[in-house]
């Protein structure tokens, strides 16, 4: 294999088309990451430790952009925690939303702390659309962003007596009745969000919204659970609405620590083809037909191109039924069987190895790939592995 010519990677350069056309919405800006107007859809969490404990909360949100985190939201319930805000909003390398219930002095205080944005509840904020005219001005010679977060577990109360339930149309009402008090004081740099623990309910309130205003929308799907249930949930609820072009920022709230909501939040837009795709491991699910133990095998093989930079599809595979034609679509693979594996690199068999040696030829062979390929103007970042 002649190394001094580059490498085409079998991952295109850019995202593939995806399913559907973005819906059109205004773009408003948080901090320095453009939401809404076609803008690329950003990945965001929340932080789980007291506000006002400064140190541990500015390392949650350096783990947070480490994991890829584009933007953090922050709780603040009480005057402590509004204190903290200007610190952390000065040394986080992420914007910083507050998120306020309850009390909207908490609005002003996020505003003066110089917030990236802050998220109102208005369903649990008391006499909240009294001080909209007041939020509306300082938040617009602020230059702050406002997202409406409707949840259904803290609908207002006319909306809950009217419908009986968190409906989508209740959920829907509700944020574009806020929506319209702004906009009647000449604001709009607004986001919305309807999240909903239902994610059939959560879907049609989207769709409904989406249909009915400009503005752009943070999905989620709200107390989704623990990590596998809510990952399910999100995933299914997400997928639905981002094929069809509707959804500007995600938030995948598990109970799980905040970076895992992260990771899933990209796996989910790589997958639909909304972001750049990384480190991609292809392996078999196993069967009666296997002749290795591909689950050791695909944990030793992702545990080794841990950190990778360049988009490389690495295919593991343990038989010869359908291993070499994953492998050769790959840009790096391994058929295995009878205690060897072939290894294919851009579709080509180059070596038969023993079964010992194939994580590390592997491995190898990955490197130098990406090596031919660092100074191709490939994306950079931490890698995302899919086990298929």
């Amino acid at each position: 294999m002649d190394t001094t010519e580059p490498v085409s990677l079998g991952l295109p350069p850019v995202p593939p088309r995806p399913l559907a056309e973005r819906r059109p919405s205004r773009r408003i800006q948080v901090g320095t990451v453009p939401v809404g107007g076609g803008a690329p859809i950003s990945v965001q969490s929340m932080t789980t430790t007291v506000t006002a404990d400064v140190g541990a909360t500015l390392q949650q949100i350096a783990e947070l952009t480490a994991s890829g985190c584009q933007i953090v939201r922050v709780a603040c319930p009480s005057q402590d925690d509004a204190d903290a805000l200007p610190v952390i909003a000065r040394k986080s390398q992420i914007p910083v939303i507050a998120d306020i219930h309850f009390q909207p002095k908490y609005v002003f205080a996020a505003i003066d702390a110089g917030c990236a944005a802050v998220r109102v509840n208005p369903g649990n904020i008391r006499q909240f659309d009294d001080k909209v005219r007041e939020i509306a001005k300082a938040a617009g010679d602020a230059g702050v962003p406002i997202r409406i977060g409707v949840n259904a577990g803290s609908l207002d109360r006319r909306l809950l007596e009217k419908y009986g339930r968190a409906t989508p149309e209740a959920l829907v009402e509700s944020a574009l009745w806020e929506a319209s008090l702004f906009e009647e004081h000449g604001f709009r740099d607004i986001k919305i969000s309807v999240k909903h623990n239902d994610p059939v309910v959560m879907v049609n309130a989207y769709r409904q919204l989406a249909a009915q205003c400009d503005y752009p929308l943070h999905l989620g799907v709200t107390e989704a659970g623990p990590a596998f249930q809510g990952t399910i949930k999100s995933a299914v609820a997400f997928g639905a609405l981002l094929s069809e072009g509707i959804g500007d920022t995600i938030r995948v709230s598990l109970s799980a620590p905040p970076a895992e909501e992260i990771k899933v939040g990209i796996q989910i837009l790589e997958s639909l083809g909304l972001r750049q795709r990384r480190l991609e491991i292809v392996s078999c699910p196993s069967c009666g037909r296997a002749q290795v133990d591909v689950y050791k095998l695909a944990d030793e093989v992702t545990a080794g191109l841990e950190g990778m930079e360049v988009p490389l599809r690495v295919a593991v595979m343990g038989c010869v039924v359908n291993g070499p034609g994953e492998a050769r679509e790959a840009d790096l693979g391994v058929a295995s069987g009878n205690g060897k594996g072939q290894i294919f690199v851009k579709g080509e068999v180059i070596k038969t190895v023993p079964e010992s040696k194939i994580v590390e030829t592997l491995i190898e062979e990955a490197m130098k790939l990406a090596e031919q390929t660092g100074n191709d103007g490939g994306p950079s970042g931490p890698p995302a592995v899919t086990v298929l």
